[in-house]
């Protein structure tokens, strides 16, 4: 019979007991390895180390084990803290912004947890909502102020401040994203990076400067 959950779902934080984290580390390996779908409670045991009566005290499926690895990936990328101080000028902003972006989406192990949320998402359209909203969106809106900031003060010139913030990440991400997402290509260089995110950074200043 299974165990009731010892405690509800919630975000990792410093006080979870060592033992969750050998689970959700063990968990994770095993979704990596393989996929939503292939992975089972046994297997997920068998890789933190654990039994399975002890895995059920902590997480009652691998529903919840999964939502808890996309809980720390958002964690994860929200620990890298973007500069949009208003009173920074774009010429600094964007290329600083853009290598950080690409430097966080393409870091090593990074892509695991985003195949897997992308693999998940339609079984699980709550989960990959919540990630897109908290992650993805949230950067979009708080680069999307910034440059209307910017724009306030005639450094720029833009009629939609959202869709001018997912053309620049989106430019970022040519070449190097894809090919980085279904391991085509390791994570590029800092030289690749830069190299993107300086090509990136004139097409939008093509677009939006003000014309003299």
């Amino acid at each position: 019979m299974v165990a009731e959950i010892r405690t509800p779902l919630h975000v990792v934080t410093e006080e979870d007991s060592s033992k969750r984290r050998q689970i959700l580390d063990g968990a994770r390996k095993v979704f990596m390895d393989l996929g939503f779908d292939g992975a089972s409670m046994g297997e997920i045991a068998r890789a933190a180390g654990v039994s399975k009566g002890t895995l059920y005290v902590y997480f009652a499926d691998k529903s919840r084990l999964f939502e808890a690895i996309v809980e720390e990936e958002k964690i994860e990328q929200g620990k890298v803290a973007f500069n949009f101080d208003p009173a920074r000028d774009v010429d600094t902003t964007l290329p600083e912004f853009g290598r950080a972006y690409i430097g966080l989406l393409c870091r090593p192990g990074g892509g695991s947890a985003i195949r897997t949320v992308m693999a998940i998402a339609e079984r699980m359209p709550e989960v990959g909502s919540r990630f897109y909203q908290h992650v993805i969106a949230h950067t979009v809106d708080r680069f999307a102020a910034y440059l209307e900031a910017r724009a306030q003060r005639g450094e720029i010139v833009i009629d939609d401040y959202q869709l001018a913030a997912w053309q620049f990440m989106q430019m970022c991400q040519a070449t190097l994203f894809q090919a980085f997402i279904f391991q085509a290509k390791p994570s590029p260089s800092p030289e690749q990076i830069a190299r993107v995110v300086d090509s990136a950074t004139r097409v939008f200043f093509a677009a939006y400067r003000p014309k003299k």
